[in-house]
């Protein structure tokens, strides 16, 4: 961290609190206040809180607050003058969480920061906007009102929201996530609808970022068991991304939605249609690692049909594609897969057309590198994925073990596809049912989906009647 940065950060801070009218005296209050509603007090006096505000916002020898006055000062700066939780581009929130980067602050515990705010905001029932900075808010709510005033600020606020949503998925629950997304899943489809009002130069990037909303937000359907809503959001989201003109982003519509098909439709062939067209798309594409992506997908598709000689071949293609030249490639930045990916799907081959001991191995390399907060899903899907190789190889209690690891993972997200996979390897266990590993299993796996059902009942009955702008929606948003 140099003089430089300290510096902006220090003056960050003083502007901020300078800029809701408080002196030294009234910020030191208003952080012991917020730590008494939390059921934290302080112990340290007015004084000496104020002394410590002081020292952050010093020209020449500026601290970085500690963990516990970042949380206080996060508390505080996500609530605006009005009251109302906004941590999107523009708030209070996301210019803190930059000064706490100038003083040196680590990107982990600046993620960490912003994940347990979005949290707390959906928590409490005012998670709708809580994504979109009162900025974004204001040139949506133009937007809506008259088409014509789309630009690409309008645009890339829209694009920033939806990042920062899908940025949260492994952290935070999907019913939140589902609810987050939606304002701007209901601004892409109104605006859409009034495509003769935008300006013809914009609507190109409105089909891009209504394509990535929509697939995300199919994804969330999905995940939330609302399958009608999830089809119609992949249908939407295909057809604008098929207006775009680049066949890479097509494919990627496909393959989220034929991983969804695989486990909400019975039968391989529907999965297998979309799959195949994601990889005609990803051939005509100009994205190497899409097309990774779609031979991985179309290699699994073989391997459940038990058919090893194509799956064989779908994942050499795949490896060829990963590991080619990616200069240039335009999903940079928008697909996240990997090689530690690639290895669940050559683990997944292995399981139904191989040798399950050498699943296991690429399993557990794969779970191993997937380390990053955003990948805790295809982390418990994978690792399930170990435990029912394990059973293969006759060791049912290291796989019992295994899936006691993935059991809060699969709950705390929401995800449906590791409970999907959870709920097929304790149908493995049958055999050693009786075996006191299996009822501690069975005991997990209860007790933790009775938590989950009751923590996402009270999101959703909260976040029914959240306002977006004059214009009041559900909280799932159908397009079309």
């Amino acid at each position: 961290m140099s003089t430089h940065d300290s510096a902006v950060g220090a003056a960050t801070l003083k502007r901020l609190r300078q800029r809701r009218g408080w002196s030294l005296r009234d910020t030191a209050k208003a952080l012991i206040d917020t730590a008494t509603q939390l059921g934290q007090p302080l112990d340290s006096s007015l004084a000496s809180v104020q002394r410590s505000v002081a020292r952050w916002e010093s020209a020449t020898a500026s601290v970085l607050p500690s963990e516990r006055y970042q949380l206080l000062l996060a508390h505080r700066y996500a609530q605006d003058c009005a009251g109302h939780t906004s941590l999107g581009p523009g708030s209070d929130f996301a210019e803190l969480l930059d000064a706490l980067a100038h003083l040196g602050e680590s990107e982990q515990q600046l993620g960490e920061l912003r994940t347990l705010l979005v949290r707390t905001a959906t928590d409490a029932g005012g998670g709708l906007l809580a994504l979109l900075g009162p900025t974004t808010e204001l040139a949506l709510s133009t937007a809506l009102a008259d088409p014509s005033r789309v630009d690409e600020g309008v645009l890339d606020a829209m694009r920033v929201s939806t990042n920062l949503v899908n940025g949260q998925v492994g952290s935070v629950p999907f019913v939140r996530l589902q609810l987050l997304l939606a304002p701007v899943v209901e601004s892409c489809r109104r605006l859409l609808d009034e495509t003769a009002a935008v300006p013809d130069v914009f609507v190109p990037e409105l089909q891009s970022v209504a394509a990535q909303a929509y697939t995300l937000a199919g994804r969330f359907a999905f995940e939330t068991h609302d399958d009608q809503a999830s089809q119609s959001l992949y249908s939407a989201a295909t057809t604008a991304a098929g207006a775009i003109g680049a066949p890479w982003r097509r494919a990627m519509v496909h393959m989220s939605h034929a991983l969804v098909t695989l486990y909400s439709t019975p039968g391989l062939d529907p999965a297998k249609a979309l799959v195949d067209a994601a990889v005609r798309d990803a051939r005509a594409g100009e994205s190497v690692t899409v097309r990774a992506r779609a031979h991985a997908l179309q290699a699994e598709i073989a391997a459940r049909a038990g058919s090893g000689k194509h799956a064989k071949a779908a994942l050499a293609l795949a490896w060829y594609d990963m590991e080619s030249s990616r200069d240039g490639d335009p999903a940079a930045g928008t697909t996240s897969f990997s090689p530690a990916h690639l290895r669940g799907f050559e683990g997944v081959t292995s399981l139904y057309v191989g040798d399950a001991s050498k699943a296991h191995d690429y399993f557990a390399k794969s779970a191993a590198s997937l380390s990053a907060p955003r990948e805790r899903v295809q982390r418990a899907i994978v690792s399930t994925d170990q435990a029912a190789a394990r059973i293969r190889l006759d060791d049912p209690q290291a796989a019992a073990a295994l899936l006691h690891k993935c059991v809060d993972a699969a709950a705390s997200t929401g995800g449906r596809v590791a409970t999907i996979r959870l709920r097929r390897a304790r149908r493995d266990l049958r055999p050693w049912r009786r075996e006191d590993f299996v009822a501690d299993l069975d005991d997990r796996l209860f007790d933790t989906s009775a938590r989950s059902r009751t923590r996402t009942r009270r999101i959703t009955e909260r976040g029914k009647d959240c306002a977006f702008g004059d214009h009041r929606a559900p909280w799932t948003v159908r397009p079309g």
